[in-house]
């Protein structure tokens, strides 16, 4: 299964030349899998240490490796990436966005992935023209392709420090949907190349079918598969089924001409928000279980690779370049992100200038950046010239903006919890630590290692302190004012008491306990409650 994914060629005969060929290639693969996966292990815990987001460390490490201590057939496949990776990975961060939260979002969303990158890209695409002198052509395709943001990148890099939940969603949800569009766009440029002419109406025609195509296959696939959902609950089999329907739905996508990444996005939302609804908890976690160690897989692989196959000759004279790519594209993205937002204001809650700035920042390039550089077309004026900017581009952007950008987060204060927060944490700790050792105590004293006496002093001072706790927890709920309810932290505890009785709900009609009708009417009124909630800030 590996080998089909990291061979860049296809053995097309079969004799007894290529089957021992064969053998040693699949040898090979392992040993190359072996140290890939001691490597990826190694920088996890360096990164750890370090404090590092765990993708640049990948990059990083993949920079010491050179590409003659691996065989010749591992490398980055550009068909591998957008027709294996590339849906895994959309499909992973679909199923596992709530669309309560993308639906308050909607708006930034929508004006980031789709003007956003049509005005970021058309100005990245000037200042290149001016500066590198490439044919217009190139530097459109060029343009498009260091607009779209790595979502992988960005979404680690979150994790070394809290961010707004919004914030994160906005991020997720805009490299979502920018690198459909991002695709559509080259395809666009693509025929116009190859056909040598361009037609404003055609050109909008075409993305709009891309678009509308894409959403209708996505919900007619989605929808299918949540209809064999209530057939299987069955854990592998769903697995199974979820893995066949985010694979075909891309493929399909490209058969119709239509945006297979649309699809695909728009397959994992009904399924994760849809058709987990029809499946028991246990069958649930499986799949969420699945799905994230399937994308930290895929993700561990590629960034390791990316380091691997980027020779540090090309990257010292490519260099120059590099940082003149990184300068337009930023350009790009603040005469895009600043003026976009502001309008938003006019319709939608306005987005913080602070955020603002992580959204430039954090505009870091990926893999799918250099898969779609792999695949331009053949005869496109200064390919090769292009691959190695974009190469050299998206690794000076993991490392410089990769590390960066969680030092601008905390400069910002963006990951400062509120008082009420720490107030509750500091309770909740008390609360978690004093119940363990109490449930310790019993295990002690059952076994016969404590006396009664004994056993009963220290459970009392543990019993003060938790009755102080809950009494002091108490006293916040009771005595709560309306900015208090309105608080982050209580929409967020809410949010997760919610999403636990749906899962109750769903157990019991599973397990026969409660009837269908009312189950359901309970779970409608549940969902109404999560969309009500206001999005953390």
């Amino acid at each position: 299964m590996f080998k089909a994914f990291l061979f860049a060629e296809t053995i097309t005969e079969f004799d007894i030349d290529s089957l021992a060929n064969n053998n040693s290639d699949v040898a090979g693969l392992v040993d190359a899998l072996i140290i890939l996966l001691l490597i990826a292990t190694v920088v996890a815990l360096v990164s750890r240490k370090l404090k590092i987001p765990y993708v640049v460390g990948l990059v990083l490490a993949g920079l010491i490796v050179t590409q003659g201590a691996l065989p010749d057939f591992i490398g980055l496949n550009p068909d591998v990436i957008l027709n294996l990776f590339l849906p895994i990975l959309i499909f992973e961060a679909a199923i596992n966005t709530d669309i309560s939260r993308l639906k308050s979002t909607i708006k930034p969303i929508a004006l980031l992935a789709l003007p956003g990158v049509l005005i970021g890209s058309t100005i990245t695409a000037t200042f290149y023209q001016f500066s590198m002198g490439l044919p217009w052509i190139t530097v459109a395709a060029m343009a498009v392709i260091l607009t779209i943001t790595d979502t992988v990148s960005v979404i680690v890099a979150f994790r070394t420090v809290s961010v707004p939940s919004r914030l994160a969603t906005i991020v997720e949800g805009e490299s979502l949907f920018n690198d459909a569009v991002a695709l559509v766009l080259l395809n666009v440029l693509a025929g116009i190349h190859l056909q040598g002419s361009f037609s404003l109406g055609d050109g909008i025609i075409q993305i709009l079918i891309a678009f509308l195509g894409g959403g209708l296959l996505g919900l007619g696939l989605g929808y299918l598969c949540v209809g064999l959902f209530q057939q299987l609950d069955d854990a592998l089999s769903s697995i199974l089924l979820t893995v066949a329907v985010s694979l075909l739905t891309f493929q399909i996508g490209q058969l119709l001409q239509v945006s297979s990444a649309i699809a695909v996005v728009i397959a994992g939302l009904v399924i994760g928000n849809s058709g987990f609804k029809k499946i028991s908890a246990t069958t649930e976690l499986t799949l969420l279980n699945f799905w994230e160690y399937a994308g930290f897989g895929v993700n561990t692989f590629i960034f390791l690779l990316v380091g691997i196959v980027i020779e540090p000759k090309t990257l010292i004279a490519t260099f120059p370049l590099a940082l003149l790519a990184i300068i337009g594209y930023q350009i790009g993205r603040v005469l895009s992100i600043y003026p976009l937002l502001y309008l938003l204001k006019k319709l939608d809650r306005p987005i913080p200038l602070k955020w603002q700035h992580v959204l430039i920042l954090g505009n870091v390039k990926g893999s799918l950046s250099m898969a779609l550089a792999i695949g331009l077309p053949l005869t496109l004026p200064e390919r090769t010239q292009v691959i190695a900017i974009v190469f050299s581009t998206v690794l000076i952007s993991l490392v410089g903006q990769g590390l960066s950008l969680p030092w601008l987060v905390k400069k910002l204060q963006l990951s400062q919890p509120s008082p009420l927060k720490q107030e509750i944490e500091h309770l909740q700790l008390t609360l978690i630590a004093s119940k363990a050792a109490q449930k310790e105590l019993d295990i002690l004293f059952q076994s016969g290692s404590l006396s009664r006496s004994l056993y009963e002093e220290i459970f009392a001072s543990y019993q003060a302190k938790i009755a102080q706790g809950e009494k002091k927890l108490r006293d916040i709920y009771n005595q709560r004012s309306t900015t208090i309810t309105e608080d982050k932290y209580i929409n967020s505890l809410k949010r997760r008491l919610y999403l636990a009785e749906q899962g109750a709900v769903r157990d019991g009609v599973r397990k026969g306990i409660l009837g269908e009708d009312l189950a359901q009417d309970y779970l409608s009124t549940l969902n109404e409650q999560l969309l009500s909630l206001k999005d953390d800030d």
